[in-house]
């Protein structure tokens, strides 16, 4: 599957401001509005407090009576209104935070919600294609940044750069021309830096961003198979491993402080370049008396005053720019198609009896290289079909293709005589159940797994399904009962309490046609014995297609099919097959021979 490439900067941006201005939620559009208000007037409060700090300095130096003072003030006065106006700046910083942070939460949420809702829609060719360490990064990061990109880039960017404005307009007015050019050339040096740096720095960024996403998902993997490394006594070889993709982030770590501790150097040499020059020519019009003291103070206020924020443009706009990588990579996968959607018009899957039909089906995961070439084969309503043959033949795979994990690439599968590519997914996921070989559960309690199988079951009922699937007693004999935690993907349940668990869940859901994916092939015998009457008894009054390894557990069924190489090679009830004496019954000899062989030892 070919992944989409990341979005431009400019083109994510673009993808973010429709969460910033709604055309359906005017109240958006208004805390927008008085928020951006707050924030001018922020920044007009902020570029008039030097004046006021000049007309104190001038008033104590004796430069300017008071009756020339801004306001008509003294100079105590004065320094009360400077005082004031810093006070009234912060405050209205405050405000448009506190207007806007509504808006952010929201766009976050709708934002992660997109995702979240996206990925679920995903193929499972694309699933199990990825890594889910590295998606889980990827969504962490693009979630962070979207929140980074509209704190700092409304109202750290637009604010610096109406600031800059207005500083240059006042030098420019007050000073003279000679003044907003120094201003405007050390601005236009330092941005023009910055921005080279920066791109060089992204790049170093988006390989340490690579390695990080593969560090993590060696530490996920080794944690997931922790069984597995111990039954190889493989810690060394894990930990090694892990280093040697932590060794790798190290290194493009150490390049990007190096990168920016350059960045930095230079950032700070070309703004105290430009804040020597204009003092330097402020203190000549000052001796020259062209200029007050005050003046002189003034100057040097303007000029901290952009200094700050001119050195946290430097560290916003890498994050911004790293903010954009991250975002852009999210929206990346919000762009990648899903492979299986619902036709325009598809209508719900109407279920009269659960009759399944495969009518030449033909699929490959690969184009070239077919799995099913051409399977007919009908279950009648309330028929139990049992699906054999080595592995690799294709078992699983219709399985798959029933569910529409995968649209066939030949043929067609109808329940009912309605066509599975034109009724809903969520209607035919609804319809068919289906309990896997390894039941995998949430990290969560049993009676919460349970009542997966149905959105709003009753304790009655999750009770009911447990009984039915004869666990109920043994959740009752555990301390907490049904409230008892499973642990991650269950591991503090053996297989047969796993299966049982599973089996409730799809009772509960209680689904017309049901699929049996190997249910038990990885049990022990008895467990295996004792939980096939549970699925005999699920299966009553069902269409059941189950996919068998093990043929002693289908040796009952209405209907066995043996596939070998994506093809129909026999079919017919166990009895006949074995009098056939072909393929079904050269399996049966084997699994026999064996069955008795490890029986004597």
């Amino acid at each position: 599957m070919t992944e989409t490439p990341p979005s431009s900067g400019w083109q994510t941006i673009r993808r973010v401001l429709p969460y910033l201005w709604p055309e359906t939620e005017p109240w958006v559009k208004r805390r927008v509005v008085a928020a951006l208000a707050a924030l001018v007037l922020a920044k007009v409060v902020a570029v008039t407090t030097p004046l006021l700090y000049k007309q104190a300095v001038d008033q104590l130096a004796g430069d300017t009576p008071d009756a020339a003072s801004v306001l008509g003030l003294g100079a105590v006065g004065l320094t009360l209104a400077y005082g004031l106006a810093r006070l009234g700046q912060v405050a209205f910083q405050e405000l448009r935070d506190a207007i806007f942070v509504r808006v952010g939460q929201r766009a976050l949420r709708r934002l992660a919600l997109e995702t979240f809702i996206h990925i679920h829609a995903l193929s499972l060719r694309y699933h199990i294609t990825r890594r889910t360490g590295g998606l889980s990064r990827i969504i962490e990061r693009g979630v962070k940044g979207v929140d980074f990109l509209l704190r700092f880039l409304l109202f750290s960017i637009g604010p610096l750069i109406l600031e800059l404005t207005m500083v240059a307009a006042i030098f420019a007015l007050t000073f003279g021309w000679a003044y907003m050019a120094v201003v405007v050339v050390v601005i236009a040096l330092y941005v023009t830096f910055t921005l080279r740096v920066t791109e060089w720095r992204v790049k170093i960024r988006r390989r340490m961003n690579d390695l990080d996403t593969e560090a993590n998902q060696k530490a996920i993997d080794s944690m997931l198979n922790f069984e597995t490394v111990k039954y190889f006594g493989a810690e060394r070889r894990e930990a090694d491993r892990y280093d040697h993709a932590v060794a790798g982030y190290e290194k493009a770590a150490i390049r990007t402080g190096q990168s920016l501790s350059f960045l930095n150097a230079g950032q700070a040499f070309l703004i105290t370049l430009g804040l020597v020059a204009v003092m330097v020519m402020a203190a000549q019009g000052v001796q020259a008396g062209t200029l007050t003291v005050g003046d002189f103070v003034m100057v040097n206020a303007y000029m901290i005053q952009i200094t700050l924020p001119l050195n946290f443009l430097g560290t916003v706009y890498r994050e911004i720019r790293q903010a954009l990588v991250d975002m852009g990579e999210m929206f990346a996968l919000l762009a990648q198609p899903a492979e299986v959607t619902d036709r325009p018009g598809a209508r719900d899957l109407a279920v009269t009896g659960g009759r399944v039909e495969f009518d030449a089906v033909e699929f490959g995961y690969d184009a070239a290289r077919p799995i099913l070439k051409g399977i007919t084969l009908t279950v009648e309503a309330g028929q139990r079909v049992a699906l054999v043959g080595p592995s690799g033949a294709g078992k699983s795979t219709i399985g798959r293709l029933m569910f529409r994990f995968y649209d066939v690439t030949g043929g067609a599968i109808r329940i009912d005589g309605q066509d599975l590519r034109d009724v809903t997914q969520q209607s035919l996921h609804d319809a068919i159940g289906v309990v896997p070989q390894d039941t995998v559960l949430f990290n969560d309690t049993i009676g919460y797994n349970i009542a997966y199988g149905r959105d709003g079951a009753t304790q009655a009922q999750i009770e009911a399904a447990a009984r039915a699937a004869k666990i109920h007693d043994f959740i009752t004999s555990l301390p907490e009962g049904y409230q008892t935690r499973v642990g991650e993907r269950g591991l503090k349940l053996s297989g047969g309490e796993k299966q049982r668990v599973g089996i409730a869940r799809t009772l509960l859901k209680d689904p017309p046609i049901l699929i049996l994916d190997e249910a038990t092939s990885a049990l022990d015998t008895q467990t295996e014995r004792d939980i096939q009457d549970s699925l005999r008894e699920m299966g009553q009054g069902r269409t059941v297609i189950t996919i068998a390894h093990r043929l002693s557990t289908i040796a009952d069924a209405d209907r066995i099919v043996v596939l070998e190489a994506g093809r129909i090679v026999e079919s017919g009830r166990h009895e006949d097959l074995l009098a056939a004496g072909g393929r079904y019954a050269a399996m049966w000899a084997r699994q026999s021979a064996e069955g008795e062989e490890a029986e004597a030892a």
